[in-house]
């Protein structure tokens, strides 16, 4: 038995790291479960956009990340069949470092962990929490070493899921495995170098039964994550001669978008291509009971708006900071105020990108729809920086400096 906590904290990730960092700064003891051993590589589009600036000047981290991260982007871009398109990203503030950048999960991760590591949070990986139970005002939850098979039982007042929405599991926050749906988005990321995308542009890239986005991110590398529908990845693998489900993505997006073909063509692949999925975007249950929920496993939008890890951080930004506040905030009835003061804190917040990304989703992903909107979007290209903007690039949170 380990604990008593006051929180334990299920997956390490930007959401994880985050509400661990900030609760421990708070002076909570919390205990943190991440099954995975860091550094690890993610399918990710690795963006952050500037409203997260404040938040990693709360967090300490912000020169960190300055430092780390890729070039600033400056320019949001769509290339969809022949057309490549160029426009100013919207800005929410003049100064030279407001810009957003991008940045390897294996190195924001690692350094989101070990922060709260050293701000007190206790982290057990790599460990997979297998049970979670309630036995009166107390949370038992069970944890087992993956490498050696050990087990733990950790108690805490309340627990905060961040473990993600794409894998299964038992834990009552975690989706079930469903059956395969010709609809369902697969994910496919990579790293390559020697690329010739312009610098400072991240563009959208638009492809029959996908999309997806490249940017210039840390070590000089540049990342290309994408979706695509699962039938669509079928049809692309029936007319692929290669093995490989992600060759065979990359085959079809290559013949049907110029703007990607021409900035990879003669550039390396660093690393091989990840997968993932199903991804289903949609918005979740976000406290019950005293189990309080953030990052994806609250709601995930389209990856088409690259607002991932922001909405991750954000939202445990949204909870910690409430919770922070609170005056006696383990006591069951604060635990309730607090979960509905979230709730709708964060439907108000990411609702709307949300529905944003999901309309954007399903016109990129409709060859017909896509083939309407390409001469307007010729004539108007500055529709790009509105849409970026719509996608919550410039929507602040009311972030202090905690000082």
């Amino acid at each position: 038995m380990a604990g008593p906590f006051d929180a334990i904290i299920l997956g390490g990730g930007p959401g994880g790291a985050t509400a661990a960092l900030l609760l421990a700064h708070a002076g909570w003891s919390v205990a943190l479960i991440e099954r995975a051993r860091f550094p690890r590589r993610k399918v990710c589009g690795e963006y952050l956009s500037e409203t997260n600036l404040p938040l990693f000047r709360r967090l300490g981290l912000a020169e960190d990340f300055l430092n780390l991260a890729g070039p600033p982007v400056q320019s949001v871009g769509l290339f969809a069949r022949e057309t490549m398109l160029r426009a100013p990203m919207p800005r929410r503030s003049a100064t030279p470092e407001a810009r957003g950048r991008a940045l390897g999960r294996e190195m924001l991760d690692t350094m989101l962990l070990a922060r709260a590591g050293s701000a007190g949070a206790r982290v057990w990986q790599p460990w997979l929490a297998t049970r979670l139970v309630k036995q009166g005002d107390v949370f038992l939850c069970e944890a087992t070493n993956r490498e050696t098979r050990a087990v733990k039982l950790l108690r805490a007042k309340m627990v905060i899921a961040a473990h993600g929405s794409w894998e299964p599991g038992a834990l009552p926050t975690q989706p079930t495995r469903g059956a395969p749906r010709s609809r369902d988005l697969l994910g496919f990321k990579a790293h390559f170098r020697d690329c010739s995308l312009a610098a400072g542009l991240m563009p959208l890239l638009v492809f029959p039964g996908g999309y997806g986005g490249m940017v210039h991110t840390n070590d000089g590398r540049v990342s290309l994550s994408c979706c695509i529908r699962r039938d669509a990845l079928e049809r692309a693998r029936r007319a692929s001669r290669s093995r490989s489900a992600a060759e065979a993505m990359w085959e079809h997006l290559s013949r049907s978008c110029r703007g990607a073909r021409e900035a990879l063509a003669g550039a390396r692949l660093d690393g091989g291509w990840l997968s993932t999925g199903p991804i289903r975007p949609g918005i979740r249950p976000r406290c019950s009971e005293g189990v309080m929920v953030v990052g994806n496993a609250a709601g995930e939008a389209h990856p088409i708006i690259a607002e991932g890890i922001s909405m991750a951080m954000q939202s445990a930004w949204l909870l910690c900071d409430r919770l922070a506040r609170e005056k006696h905030p383990l006591l069951n009835a604060s635990l309730r105020e607090v979960g509905r003061d979230y709730s709708r804190e964060w439907r108000r917040t990411f609702a709307p990108r949300m529905r944003v990304a999901a309309c954007f989703a399903h016109l990129a992903m409709r060859p017909a729809a896509v083939g309407l909107l390409l001469p307007l979007l010729r004539l108007f290209p500055t529709a790009l920086t509105l849409g970026a903007g719509w996608s919550g690039k410039t929507t602040d949170l009311a972030i202090t400096s905690g000082d």
